[in-house]
């Protein structure tokens, strides 16, 4: 997916679009007392590895404490719903994220693998209410998976864990608004 500045967010539209609801709910970027359980795959682990590095970067930032983080490795991507769906079952997660990297090769094999693994994280979130976070990189070659994992703010393990912060955030919200 692509994005670009012509496709953000409107501050100002937002706003005016406060004006027109009965309750607003967003998301905070605080991640104290959240406990988050990363699922990352051996099989392209090197790309995994860089991930969960962005991920601990964005916990610090956001006040999600190391000791509240579990990481569980798994064989490759299509292997990590099942242990999402284990995490979310315990009740001791707020949220979970899985790591991995589905290169494209000369097979139809990643559109199995990608779009799998894809579909059981969203089963698990769907079916247990606990957010989990699809941070597998689906590329087309091992450059476009470095990219994305780059130690900076490009790393799109810290944006999954932005991402799950920000989704309970908005859970816990939406529960207290209804």
């Amino acid at each position: 997916m692509t994005s670009s500045n012509k496709t953000d967010l409107d501050p100002q539209a937002l706003e005016a679009l406060y004006g027109k609801v009965g309750a607003n709910i967003e998301g905070a970027h605080d991640g104290r007392g959240m406990r988050i359980g990363i699922i990352c795959a051996r099989f392209n682990g090197g790309i995994s590895q860089r991930l969960l590095d962005g991920a601990f970067d964005a916990a610090e930032r956001l006040g999600v404490e190391s000791a509240d983080i579990s990481v569980a490795w798994v064989p490759g991507a299509f292997e990590i719903p099942l242990v999402a769906r284990a995490f979310a079952l315990t009740g001791n997660y707020d949220a979970t994220i899985g790591f991995g990297a589905v290169i494209r090769g000369e097979t139809s094999h990643y559109d199995f693998v990608a779009g799998e693994c894809a579909r059981g994280l969203q089963d698990v979130g769907l079916a247990t209410g606990i957010p989990t976070i699809f941070g597998v990189l689906t590329t087309e070659n091992v450059e476009q998976a470095l990219d994305r994992c780059r130690p900076d703010a490009s790393n799109k393990g810290a944006e999954a864990l932005e991402t799950a912060v920000e989704l309970v955030q908005v859970l816990r919200a939406s529960a207290l608004s209804s």
